[in-house]
């Protein structure tokens, strides 16, 4: 965990102490209600969405931007278009507060596997492939502009 975003470091680190698939699931749920913080505004996009923001496999219908802020770094939107999403809408939470404002280096060190620390490995692979989506796009976004 070490290389990790400190918010996410941090955030794993929560996620190790719950032991049993009901406190994950309703953890997870908490996170999903918080799912206006990260969003995305009028301001960066409106629907119909470019699809170039889709994350592919995702079965929530996941949309995510990278902004450029003035000091190098990103802020970090999401969409998810299907209400039922709470799963990719958690996931979002969990990536924006731990991407925003994080060296670009950090966050492409992030690896996707990680949704299985956070999820458990017995989510569906449907599912585990479209949270993995998620991640891949954000560090994706991050990778693009180190080049």
């Amino acid at each position: 965990m070490a290389n990790y975003p400190p918010k996410l470091a941090e955030a794993l680190e929560d996620f190790s102490y719950i032991t049993t698939r009901p406190e994950r699931q309703e953890y997870l749920i908490q996170l999903a209600d918080e799912f206006k913080d990260v969003k995305v505004p009028p301001s960066v996009a409106t629907q119909p969405y470019d699809e170039s923001h889709r994350v592919p496999a995702c079965e929530s219908d996941a949309f995510v931007w990278a902004v450029d802020q003035p000091d190098g770094t990103l802020k970090f939107y999401f969409d998810v278009l299907n209400p039922q999403g709470l799963s990719a809408m958690a996931m979002a939470v969990i990536l924006g507060r731990s991407f925003d404002g994080v060296p670009l280096e950090e966050i492409a060190a992030v690896q996707p596997d990680i949704v299985f620390d956070f999820f458990g490995k017995d989510i569906s692979m449907g599912k585990g492939q479209g949270l993995m989506g998620i991640v891949n796009m954000a560090v994706y976004e991050a990778k693009r502009r180190l080049k």
